[in-house]
């Protein structure tokens, strides 16, 4: 109970605040829910209507208010299917009142603006040079507005033209004999017409942190109530693409968390690319009509369901990664620039520990995107999408929040301003980060700045807060970057300095701490695990399962299909073990015991050619009935007259074993030369077990001295 009177009290608290510094740019979102289940209008046209009507706590007044606004729109509202229709009364009435999307263009060559409609399809209706002065917006993309026309064959020299104050337009325009018999005699826009990021400024002042950020999350139709500050975090990190120019965000969770919803529906200067098949043309730019793509054109491309990202043009992800790099890309003679952001937003099919431990997090990601470490590595930010809840009733907000279009807007002025040295005067960045690492983490910080602290007043303690969610989200990309392109991606202890105490202080992600491939403790007889390179060329962790009966010596396996090399390295095993089985323990028989190894490719990389002294081991420790010693890995090959074959690209094979959960690492003696490139941080996190000999290896993995 008194936790719903500090709710109360803390809601009561956060309206009052609204009311004084923002009265007119505020909404109920209850009273949008509602209507919008039955009006098909944007989300902020309806929010400004209902902003002007319903700004009161008299529930009679919000009654009025709401009916008032579904009048409004069942009257005036433009469908396009009935355009003709509504010309057609218009021409019978010659006057007509419509809701419509306006957008205005200064014709040079005729000295006047002129005005299209959206949905009612009419172009080139003169407007009076006092709007588009007034309200800009109308000139930037366009503005949805009540309009009144009228309908006069016989048009005057003003074209029957007022201003916003009804009286004649002394304009310069002038008559023309093609000149439509629509006029426009007076424009009301219902988005905000212009936005003053002063008052902003000002009116985030008297508000605290918790406050603010409970602000901005019920703007976005979400209930901080019902979420844990964590949560609120991850929910405000899905805006920075919208505060921030060329910012890279990729977002991959479970179903139904609303990870489209905010670039769907919440703004209008975002689009989303629906089913991901797109063309160069289309996303950067068309050479045939000489215009830019959606990335000149909106500030945010976001991209839903990211395994289905398909470009017709074969260079299509070559000219999206010059663009997530520089903010530019070339195309026929000149480069163009744009400040569009990217966001890629996709489901996870399977549970996060499984992925971790059998791929990568990028996964969903088309192969072309998923495997290639240049693109995953212009990825600012990853957002664990498996930690936002499933969105239910009660996470919907219905307190006041900022009129969607209001708060899209003033997001958009804030794109032009700049924080990300705001961190340069208390702390320093940590010397693993590499220069994609500090732009990622900088972007990062300006975006959550301009987000919570749009006035640019902040403390030493909130920028730390920022500065570790930050790290957090650009480590988790690198992270991934590791598993696919090992030693070239080894810095990933992200960290940084306090400029006072000169303390390092590092960020971690929670997920990486989970479970390993390799259990700890001592595996059942005939288990072995190694690492070596798939058939698909990355490195990764294979588990042999062996069993014995009674029999005339034959030699069974199953998990290799039909795997040529896995076949023959089995073999080669089997041969050496009947050839050489007495030297390592004379109750080792090849001929009265049937046989039988499991293979298990743990990561899906494809089977490896590199199985025969791991096929050795697990077939002396099945027939011997004795474990290997607790958390080995065998790393290492043999031929059949038992030569030891040495480890591939040996740093990055023990990178693997490290992050795969090994303590102890069996490895060949002719390995030893290759020691001077691997970092000495790797090298002292294992015990390592060297061998002179495949009987020697065999020993020593059994444990016998």
């Amino acid at each position: 109970m008194p936790d719903f009177m500090e709710n109360s009290d803390t809601h009561a608290v956060i309206k009052e605040k609204l009311r004084r510094n923002f009265d007119g740019k505020i909404v109920r979102k209850d009273l949008t829910k509602k209507i919008k289940e039955g009006a098909n209008v944007p989300v902020y046209v309806l929010e400004f209507l209902l902003g002007q009507y319903c700004s009161s706590d008299d529930p009679d007044v919000i009654e009025e208010g709401v009916n008032s606004v579904k009048h409004i729109l069942s009257d005036n509202f433009v469908r396009p299917d009935e355009a003709q229709k509504i010309l057609s009364v218009l021409r019978k009435k010659g006057s007509h009142t419509v809701i419509d999307m306006i957008t205005v263009r200064l014709d040079i060559k005729k000295d006047c603006y002129f005005a299209e409609f959206s949905n009612l399809g009419l172009s080139n209706i003169p407007i009076s040079d006092d709007y588009p002065e007034k309200f800009d917006r109308l000139l930037c993309g366009g503005i949805w507005c009540i309009v009144q026309l009228d309908y006069e064959m016989e048009g005057d020299s003003n074209f029957g033209i007022v201003d916003s104050d009804r009286y004649e337009m002394k304009s310069q325009q002038k008559k023309q004999k093609d000149i439509s018999p629509i006029s426009i005699r007076k424009l009301t826009p219902i988005q905000m017409p212009h936005i003053d990021i002063n008052e902003l400024k000002e009116g985030r002042k008297a508000f605290t942190k918790d406050e603010w950020i409970d602000v901005m999350l019920r703007s976005i139709g979400m209930e901080p109530d019902t979420l844990s500050n964590r949560e609120k975090w991850l929910l405000l990190t899905r805006m920075i693409p919208l505060v921030e120019n060329n910012f890279n965000l990729c977002e991959l969770g479970p179903r139904s968390t609303g990870k489209s919803h905010l670039y769907k529906e919440i703004s209008p200067n975002s689009i989303l690319v629906s089913g991901g098949q797109t063309t160069v043309a289309n996303l950067f730019y068309n050479m045939g009509r000489k215009s830019v793509g959606l990335v000149g054109l909106w500030d945010c491309v976001a991209f839903d369901e990211v395994a289905g990202i398909r470009f017709k043009d074969k260079d299509g992800i070559q000219i999206m990664k010059d663009y997530m790099a520089s903010g530019s890309f070339a195309r026929g003679k000149e480069e163009k620039a744009a400040s569009a952001s990217m966001v890629f937003v996709g489901n996870i099919n399977q549970s996060v520990d499984v992925l971790l431990k059998t791929s990568s997090l990028f996964d969903p990601f088309p192969s072309e995107m998923g495997t290639d470490t240049a693109f995953l590595d212009r990825m600012h930010c990853y957002i664990p999408g498996w930690e936002i809840p499933k969105l239910r009733p009660e996470h919907f907000t219905d307190d006041y929040g900022f009129i969607s279009d209001y708060l899209a807007e003033f997001i958009r002025e804030l794109r032009k301003e700049q924080y990300g040295d705001a961190l340069d005067k208390y702390f320093r960045l940590g010397k693993n980060l590499n220069q994609r690492d500090t732009i990622a983490v900088r972007k990062m910080v300006g975006g959550y700045v301009k987000i919570l602290y749009p006035d640019g007043n902040f403390t030493k303690d909130d920028l730390e807060e920022i500065l570790k969610i930050a790290l957090e989200m650009r480590r988790r990309v690198k992270e991934q970057l590791k598993k696919l392109g090992g030693m070239e991606f080894y810095d990933v202890n992200f960290s940084y300095i306090d400029n006072e105490s000169f303390e390092e202080h590092y960020v971690s992600v929670p997920e990486q701490s989970g479970g390993k491939l390799i259990p700890d403790g001592i595996c059942n007889p005939g288990q072995v695990y190694t690492v070596s390179q798939g058939k698909s060329g990355m490195i990764g962790v294979f588990r042999l399962e062996s069993q014995m009966l009674p029999g005339n010596g034959k030699f069974e396996r199953t998990g290799i299909g039909t795997d040529r090399d896995a076949k023959e390295a089995s073999n080669t095993a089997f041969n050496y073990l009947k050839a050489n089985g007495s030297r390592i323990s004379g109750s080792i028989s090849t001929t009265t015991k049937d046989y039988i190894v499991n293979y298990q490719d743990l990561q899906g990389i494809g089977m490896t050619g590199k199985l025969a002294l791991p096929t050795l081991i697990a077939l002396c420790s099945i027939a011997l009935g004795r474990p290997t010693v607790g958390n080995l890995l065998v790393l290492g090959d043999i031929s059949i007259s038992g030569t030891l074959i040495k480890v591939d690209e040996l740093a990055n094979v023990l990178q693997v074993c490290l992050d795969s959960g090994a303590k102890r690492v069996l490895i060949p003696s002719t390995s030893f030369v290759d020691f001077a490139t691997v970092p000495p941080g790797l090298m002292s996190a294992f015990q390592l077990i060297p061998y002179q000999s495949a009987e020697d290896a065999v020993f020593k993995a059994l444990g016998v001295e």
